[in-house]
């Protein structure tokens, strides 16, 4: 085989870090090929944070940061001093794209544009001459702890180093199918099973759904297995078609599909007034009701519920006339409110699949990952990042962060091999 056959990195994937491992590849003089199966380089990085890309979370306290990875933590120190939040910023914004800080630390680009981040990436690709093959992956062929060559629907691709960057199983639309789970057993790792752990929840409840498109700020929910409490979030959340969405139960996600899995029944109920407890709320609604007795109930039951989700929540109190002025609410009418501002009920069906998923888990575990350089333990030449590696994380910033930060020190390691 003649050298000019031979690339130095082959990268398997063209998402967010397949792309990031191949500029840093190739920036430290590297010969290296992205391989993908897509018409357009990352399709998914494109649509990501509704189409403005949280592309980090601007914490810059390493210790507190890996706190979000729970267990996993232990394995990403070394990672994320190689190359961190901050690493990130300077990254984006010497080339053009500088970051602006929004609510709860996520970091989004200043233009708004989650493909204006793509055309970051495919300018470093460009400039460094990365080649970019579009063919689907068949088979990754290795022998003896190394790997041979990666045969393609475009023929056979050989390199020193190959780096697998396939993505997970969430949004399948972008060419996301979890085939790199699959490259990954066919050599001999362990592989998770993926579930979709940052997804929205199906719910029964009509009320919910009468209210699709309302977000309700800075609510409580409890969940609950067999009518026992499990644990709560606070924050907001966001009313579908379907059920429940937003940063707090996207964040729940995880934990409530443990609950699912027993069998039992999992519910919750929602507090619209977290920070008054049930003498406190009843004080503030009879306050309310003392200063518009001659005003419809209908009217002022608005200016007890979250903004907006009054005509939703209404629906809950079938016996009470919502047309009687406030003077004449009865004091069990008014004890039946109270109550149900603080036990909004949720039957939780279950999660909604994939398809909706800002990230799914599953993949190599990370005690089979060198992660000092995101090598396999099982292959010399085989680099493993972003979503294929089994890391828990919270919505907000956290998974792309995780591209950047595995994409940097896999495309870095891999550039040193030299046979």
């Amino acid at each position: 085989m003649r050298d000019a056959d031979l690339y130095d990195v082959a990268v398997l994937g063209g998402g967010a870090s397949g792309m990031f491992a191949a500029c840093i590849a190739a920036s430290r003089g590297a010969r290296v090929v992205v391989i993908d199966k897509n018409k357009s380089l990352g399709e998914k990085l494109a649509i990501t944070g509704g189409g403005r890309c949280n592309i980090t979370n601007a914490e810059y306290d390493i210790h507190a940061l890996l706190k979000n990875y729970g267990a996993d933590a232990k394995f990403l120190y070394s990672p994320f001093s190689q190359f961190g939040v901050e690493d990130t910023f300077k990254y984006f914004s010497a080339r053009g794209l500088p970051l602006v800080i929004e609510a709860r630390g996520r970091a989004f680009p200043e233009t708004q544009k989650a493909t204006d981040v793509v055309k970051v990436l495919e300018k470093e690709l460009k400039k460094h001459k990365v080649s970019v093959v579009r063919a689907t992956v068949k088979r990754i062929v290795s022998d003896s702890g190394f790997i041979e060559r990666v045969e393609t629907t475009g023929g056979d691709i050989r390199a020193r180093a190959y780096i697998l960057a396939t993505g997970g199983a969430s949004h399948k639309e972008t060419g996301s199918t979890g085939d790199g789970f699959t490259f990954l057993k066919s050599i001999g790792h362990t592989v998770k099973d993926p579930t979709p752990t940052i997804v929205p929840l199906s719910v029964r409840d009509r009320w919910i759904k009468i209210l699709a498109g309302v977000s309700l700020k800075k609510v409580s929910i409890t969940f609950f297995l067999d009518d026992k409490k499990q644990f709560s979030k606070t924050g907001d959340m966001l009313c579908t078609h379907f059920g429940l969405s937003g940063p707090t139960i996207l964040n729940s996600a995880s934990a409530v599909s443990h609950l699912l899995e027993g069998g039992g029944a999992v519910t919750a109920r929602i507090d619209a007034h977290p920070t008054l407890d049930l003498g406190a709320l009843e004080k503030k609604v009879i306050a309310v009701f003392d200063a518009n007795k001659n005003k419809t109930l209908k009217t002022v039951f608005k200016e007890l519920c979250p903004v907006g989700s009054a005509k939703g929540v209404q629906t809950l109190l079938t016996n009470i006339n919502f047309e009687t002025k406030v003077h004449s609410v009865s004091k069990d009418d008014r004890k039946k409110i109270v109550r149900l501002l603080k036990a909004l009920p949720v039957s939780i069906l279950g999660l909604m699949g994939y398809d909706r998923a800002v990230v799914a888990d599953g993949g190599v575990p990370l005690s089979e990952i060198d992660t000092r350089t995101m090598r396999s333990l099982k292959y010399d030449n085989l680099f493993v990042t972003g979503d294929l590696l089994h890391i828990n994380r919270p919505s907000g910033g956290y998974s792309l962060q995780l591209c950047w930060t595995t994409g940097f020190v896999a495309g870095t390691a891999a550039s040193l091999i030299k046979a």
